[in-house]
C-alpha cells in the first residue's frame, strides 16, 4: 500500500499540492503576460487581471473546499482521541469554527480582487491568515496537551515552529505595509502592480511581499503535519432511515403489501 492510500492522508497532501499549484500557476501566467513584475509580487496581484484571475479563483475555491474537509477530519480525530476531556473538546470545537472561517476567507480573497474590491479582499485576507493563525495556535495547544501519550513531542515542536514562523510573517508584513502606505500617502497602492527599484516605498513593498509569501507557505506547511496523523483515521457515512418509505401521508396499498427482503416468501414458511 502506498503512503497516500493509508487512511485520509491524501486530503491534507492534496490541499497543500493544489494550493501551491494555484500560486505557482497564477504567478507564472501573470509574469509571462507582464501583468506583474517577476520579483516577488503580492500573491493577490498575480490573480488580479484576466485570464489568470479566473483560473486562480477556481483553484482557490477548490483549495477552500479541501481546507474545510481537512479541518473537519482533524476535528473528528481529536474528538475521538480526547473523548473524556471536556475543556479540550471545547477548544477543539473552537478550532473547527476557526478553520472553517479561514477556509471561507480563501474564497473571499480569490473572488474579490484587490484592485476592484479592496475592502472585501482585505476582509478575506484577515479571515484567511489572521483567523488561520489563531487556528494554528489552537491546534498547537491541542498538540501540547496530546503529547507524549498520543503523539510525540517532535510533532508539537514542529507545529510550534510553524506557529512562530506564521506570527513573525504577519508582524513583518503588517509593519512593512504600514510604512509603505505612509510613504506613498495619496497613491492608489492597491492598483499599483508595477514597481521600479529605488522609487519611494519600494523597499518596504518588497519586505511586505516577501513576508506575504512566507506567511502563505508557513500556513500551508502546517497542514503537512497532518499527513502522518491522517494515515491513522478513516471516516464513513452511515445512513439512518427514519422511515421505510418516502411518502408524506398514508402508504399506498401496493407499498404496504410489498414483501421485504427479510419477510417470508410464502405464508407459514419458516
Amino acid at each position: 500500500m502506498w503512503w497516500f492510500q493509508q487512511g485520509l492522508c491524501l486530503l491534507p497532501a492534496a490541499l497543500v499540492v493544489w494550493t501551491v499549484a494555484s500560486f505557482v500557476f497564477a504567478y507564472i501566467t501573470a509574469v509571462v503576460l507582464r501583468h506583474v513584475d517577476p520579483l516577488v509580487p503580492y500573491i493577490s496581484d498575480t490573480g488580479t487581471l484576466a485570464p489568470e484571475r479566473c483560473v486562480f479563483g477556481i483553484m482557490m475555491d477548490i483549495s477552500a473546499f479541501l481546507g474545510i474537509a481537512t479541518v473537519y477530519v482533524r476535528y473528528k480525530q481529536v474528538e475521538a482521541l480526547l473523548d473524556d476531556e471536556v475543556k479540550l473538546q471545547r477548544l477543539n470545537c473552537f478550532g473547527l469554527v476557526l478553520g472553517w472561517m479561514s477556509s471561507f476567507g480563501m474564497c473571499v480573497v480569490a473572488n474579490f480582487q484587490k484592485t476592484a474590491f479592496f475592502s472585501m479582499h482585505l476582509v478575506g485576507a484577515v479571515l484567511t491568515f489572521g483567523v488561520g493563525a489563531i487556528y494554528i495556535l489552537v491546534q498547537t495547544l491541542l498538540s501540547h496537551y496530546m503529547q507524549p501519550h498520543i503523539h510525540s513531542k517532535t510533532t508539537f515542536v514542529v507545529r510550534l515552529t510553524i506557529l512562530v514562523w506564521t506570527l513573525g510573517s504577519i508582524i513583518s508584513m503588517f509593519v512593512s505595509s504600514v510604512i509603505m502606505y505612509s510613504i506613498l500617502s495619496g497613491v492608489d497602492v492597491p492598483r499599483k502592480l508595477h514597481w521600479i527599484p529605488g522609487e519611494p516605498g519600494y523597499v518596504p513593498h518588497l519586505v511586505s511581499t516577501v513576508s506575504e509569501w512566507f506567511l502563505a507557505f508557513s500556513f500551508i506547511s502546517f497542514f503537512l503535519t497532518y499527513i502522518r496523523d491522517f494515515q491513522k483515521i478513516n471516516l464513513r457515512a452511515i445512513p439512518v432511515l427514519q422511515s421505510s418509505h418516502l411518502y408524506d401521508g398514508i402508504v399506498p396499498p401496493s407499498r404496504q403489501n410489498r414483501p421485504s427482503e427479510t419477510s417470508p416468501l410464502l405464508a407459514g414458511t419458516t
